[in-house]
């Protein structure tokens, strides 16, 4: 098909070049935008019956329709390496918030436990989205230092505690940015999801940079 550029002189003053000029050149599915048309003027779905069909093929999986563009078996692996992330903080958190002792302990440990219960919600969202995508959660014990992306490092004082979780925290903070620059467009809702969790470590992160100013550290 002849695009119009092709077939109308840039400019002139003949009634057909006049012509010409007041029509859009851009082409569009292959069809002309007319000078003045706006987007909302033509249809958002060329084919509805083709969408309504697609929907019907494959429904066993899911959310994950033909429109997918992501890497499936990398997206359920990155997300897997993510739970065992949170899962290895809250076992962290747990820890440190039942050995915390001191003089501050009590104010201290009351953060170690509601990063602990915010870090087991963060979990059960990647493992809901795992499944989302026809995936399996990797809850298994085996492995799960390895799949983690941060440590599990218990420390002995107070001060040890808050520094091993502020680490971890970045740890992840940096993990979870790489994952969602990964999944981009091709996958928003995942891409999503983890901007709202890095948004929370980002907080549990300003957290304990408070608690080790309050120390004195």
């Amino acid at each position: 098909m002849e695009q119009l550029g092709d077939v109308c002189p840039v400019s002139g003053t003949t009634p057909w070049q006049r012509n010409c000029a007041t029509i859009k050149t851009t082409m569009k599915d292959g069809a002309l935008f007319e000078k003045g048309e706006r987007m909302a003027d033509r249809p958002f779905l060329t084919d509805i019956q083709a969408l309504r069909a697609r929907a019907r093929q494959h429904i066993e999986q899911g959310a994950v329709t033909a429109g997918y563009r992501g890497d499936r078996e990398t997206v359920i692996r990155l997300l897997n390496e993510a739970l065992a992330t949170e899962i290895v903080c809250v076992l962290r958190y747990k820890r440190h918030y039942f050995m915390a002792s001191g003089i501050n302990a009590q104010s201290v440990a009351q953060e170690f436990l509601q990063h602990a219960t915010e870090e087991q919600v963060h979990a059960d969202q990647i493992a809901q989205r795992i499944v989302q995508l026809g995936g399996a959660p990797n809850f298994s014990p085996d492995g799960l230092m390895t799949r983690s992306h941060s440590e599990y490092m218990e420390g002995t004082s107070l001060l040890d505690m808050i520094t091993e979780d502020l680490v971890a925290e970045r740890i992840a903070i940096d993990s979870y940015r790489d994952m969602i620059t990964y999944f981009g467009n091709d996958d928003p809702t995942t891409r999503r999801l983890m901007e709202s969790i890095l948004a929370m470590e980002e907080e549990h992160a300003d957290d304990l940079v408070s608690l080790l100013e309050d120390l004195g550290a």
